[in-house]
């Protein structure tokens, strides 16, 4: 399968690149999106975080994200134990879902791609960037989380020059450099790309 990796730290603006490459005709799998979903409908997941974090982790059968992030956002050990829950069960939705898709290649959105060792099972991997003082402005715009919290999690996942070092493609979404011709131009040499392979 001819699956691009697309990643970047939160609040790096994936989301708005996801969705131009998906009005350029690609299929995009957003596995943060999927998780979610995944999390509340998936009995084995719901039993096994049940049994790790106590029935109190979910509330009317929905789980309370904030309780587990509370938990989890500070103590690696216990959100490498969630990791290990819920990716392989993503793993397997994205498994069956890129099977039916017709598009030249599909983008696997995922903000944790070199932490899961996704970037294994891609054949080339596109990184959004953006400056940690404009992700944090987002992020404080977009979600109810404290300042402290971002730079927490900003902290979980791996560095821009990691991620700068380890990718194929970049593409800086900094409000000074237009976003639209980077995608256009990745577009353009990954069709190429896959067209050749």
């Amino acid at each position: 399968m001819n699956i691009v990796g697309l990643t970047g730290g939160i609040g790096s603006g994936k989301t708005i690149v996801s969705e131009v490459f998906k009005r350029l005709g690609i299929a995009v799998y957003n596995s943060d999106t999927e998780a979610k979903k995944l999390i509340n409908s998936d009995t084995d997941i719901i039993n096994k975080l049940k049994m790790i974090f106590g029935c109190g982790i979910y509330e009317n059968n929905i789980l309370n994200r904030r309780k587990l992030a509370e938990i989890i956002f500070n103590n690696k050990n216990k959100l490498n134990t969630v990791n290990s829950i819920v990716h392989p069960a993503v793993k397997k939705h994205f498994n069956l879902w890129a099977k039916k898709q017709t598009s030249p290649y599909i983008i696997k959105e995922t903000a944790i791609l070199f932490e899961t060792g996704i970037n294994k099972d891609v054949k080339k991997v596109i990184s959004v960037i953006s400056p940690q003082e404009i992700r944090i402005n987002r992020i404080l715009t977009r979600d109810n989380i404290s300042k402290k919290d971002i730079i927490q999690r900003i902290n979980n996942q791996s560095t821009d020059e990691y991620k700068i070092k380890h990718s194929d493609f970049i593409i800086y979404n900094d409000e000074k450099k237009l976003i639209l011709p980077q995608i256009l131009d990745i577009h353009e040499k990954l069709t190429v790309f896959f067209k050749k392979t």
